[in-house]
């Protein structure tokens, strides 16, 4: 009978960060980005505050792509060759990417070229359901209790109860990035700009709406707060989202400490994925929601 060995795996959508992903024991696969026609990755070819500066100097809008079959199989048959029994691997999205059905083609294509592995190594997905920390925090602590000895099913359950809650808000403090994405219309971005009015946006199971448009910078905080005060389940953790102006992200933290009566569990960088949506100067937070996210 073979000796169990689990490990975790995600995709840098997670925004863990390679470090952590490392001391974690976290497996990571880099996401390809293409700034002005030159295919990057991810983590692997720039960091988060590389990367904001790249987005201020390329001549194209960065994109993202989706992992291919191909890598996410070479992952399958790297964790085989380690002797890995339980294999979970928690996806950016289904709803906004390609890369969890591209990981269950991969499995598939995995044990049609290797049958013995059927019965030496499960792979278990699971959807994370949204981008950044919603899942990747999820993800890290699902390594702690790994390294505490929670057994697959638990680590699993843990991961679907988390992406299934989770919700992603952030506030882009310029329109610029939003009007070059094509998110919000040019003359939309033009409006609020000479208005002064910040879009509030709400991401739920990769669906992203604007719940609120707030009128001056001084009052981003406070109404971030009273959303976090109504959606967030009590006492459960969140976490602050940060982009390349952290001196908003800190006074926002601060607030929510002094609201809720305990800290952030972290002040989590953004990564690619949301700042060629919203750019990189935003604030946001990630929270576990009181509402299913089919609501």
């Amino acid at each position: 009978m073979l000796k169990q060995k689990i490990k975790l795996m995600t995709d840098s959508v997670s925004d863990i960060g390679k470090d952590l992903a490392d001391a974690l024991g976290i497996k990571l696969l880099y996401m390809p980005i293409n700034v002005d026609g030159k295919p990057l990755r991810e983590e692997q070819d720039f960091t988060k505050q590389e990367f904001y500066r790249l987005m201020d100097q390329s001549k194209e809008f960065p994109s993202t792509a989706q992992l291919p079959p191909f890598d996410i199989q070479e992952a399958y048959e790297e964790a085989a060759a380690e002797g890995v029994t339980d294999l979970i691997f928690t996806t950016i999205g289904a709803g906004g990417s390609g890369t969890f059905n591209n990981a269950a083609l991969a499995r598939d294509a995995f044990y049609e070229a290797h049958p013995v592995c059927e019965e030496r190594m499960r792979i278990h997905l699971v959807d994370g359901r949204n981008y950044t920390a919603t899942y990747g925090y999820a993800v890290t602590e699902a390594a702690k209790k790994l390294a505490r000895g929670a057994s697959v099913s638990e680590l699993v359950a843990f991961l679907e109860d988390w992406t299934t809650h989770a919700g992603l808000y952030f506030v882009p403090m310029t329109l610029k990035y939003v009007k070059r994405s094509g998110r919000v219309s040019a003359a939309a971005a033009f409006a609020g700009e000479l208005l002064g009015l910040k879009p509030f946006c709400r991401i739920v199971n990769c669906k992203s709406s604007v719940i609120q448009k707030i009128r001056g910078e001084q009052n981003i905080i406070p109404r971030m707060v009273e959303v976090v005060k109504a959606d967030i389940q009590p006492h459960s953790p969140y976490l602050v989202m940060q982009g390349s102006n952290p001196k908003i992200a800190q006074e926002f933290g601060a607030a929510l400490t002094k609201a809720l009566g305990y800290p952030p569990e972290g002040y989590w960088n953004i990564g690619a994925a949301i700042c060629c949506n919203a750019g990189h100067d935003v604030v946001g937070f990630v929270i576990k929601r009181t509402e299913l996210t089919a609501d």
